[in-house]
């Protein structure tokens, strides 16, 4: 009798499953690593974003606040500073005319007229209206701070894109320190609907320029922060904290300044008076 044939050996798994393990399982493919990484770069650069945006916010309401109170303070105060300076020019040119041998008062005459010239400038012509403090609508902060986040300059790696951005920054800036909402919500969805909004493809590249506007927008934090020091250090800050301080506690500072100058500006118109008095 033939012996019986003895089993075949099982056909090996060519997908390297286990014995029962089902044919048609898969495996999960675990992500690239340049794939990884853009992801966690990705959510860095929307983290600076916000960031980024907050702060321009901030520095756009301090530099608007700013040029508001110093059109104030030209309005009221400094116009009647250069309305004295001029008169303080006159006299002190009439000093010179009738003591044209002197040369200490042809210096005086000279100085002073270069200074009632630069307080004139600096004071440019008086408003017929007085200029409005500026205050920001909840609406007006959130408009600007979508912008910033959407067309901030060091956000693009892009030369020309970059351009078009700043250029438009600068306009947002300006509209937002006019209260111009509409103009703000024109300039983003023209951004918007624009062809440099459209994204490039590919993980490789994306991730290089990622990191490049990550890298950007650090750099443009450090400088905002370095300008918003330098507002809050300046002079102008300063009168207008002292101002606000005043205010709480019943007191008009700006209002003090403008008697004190007019008071100067009678004696001066005197003065003046005084001299052509005297001429004839």
């Amino acid at each position: 009798m033939a012996p019986k044939a003895a089993n075949p050996p099982l056909a090996a798994n060519p997908r390297g499953q286990a014995a029962g393990q089902s044919v048609g399982a898969t495996t999960s493919v675990p992500p690239k690593p340049e794939d990884q990484e853009l992801a966690r770069k990705l959510e860095e650069q929307a983290a600076l974003e916000a960031e980024l945006a907050d702060h321009e916010l901030r520095a756009a309401n301090l530099r608007a606040e700013l040029a508001a109170f110093e059109r104030q303070y030209l309005h009221f105060v400094g116009s009647r500073y250069a309305e004295l300076d001029e008169l303080r020019a006159r006299i002190t040119e009439r000093l010179a005319l009738a003591h044209s041998e002197d040369e200490r008062a042809q210096h005086a005459a000279r100085e002073a007229r270069a200074r009632a010239d630069e307080t004139k400038s600096v004071a440019g012509e008086k408003a017929v209206q007085p200029p409005r403090a500026f205050a920001a609508t909840p609406e007006m902060k959130r408009l600007f701070r979508d912008v910033a986040k959407r067309i901030h300059p060091d956000l693009t790696s892009d030369r020309d894109d970059r351009i078009k951005r700043q250029n438009l920054m600068a306009e947002a800036n300006r509209a937002y320190e006019r209260g111009d909402q509409e103009r703000l919500l024109k300039i983003l969805t023209e951004y918007e609907h624009s062809p440099e909004a459209v994204a490039g493809e590919g993980p490789g590249a994306e991730l290089i320029r990622v990191i490049r506007r990550v890298s950007q927008a650090r750099s443009r934090l450090a400088e905002i922060e370095a300008e918003m020091q330098e507002l809050l250090r300046s002079d102008l800050h300063q009168l207008k904290l002292r101002v606000g301080e005043a205010e709480k506690s019943g007191h008009d500072i700006l209002k003090q300044m403008i008697a004190k100058v007019d008071e100067q500006i009678t004696a001066a118109k005197r003065r003046l008076e005084n001299e052509a008095e005297h001429r004839d």
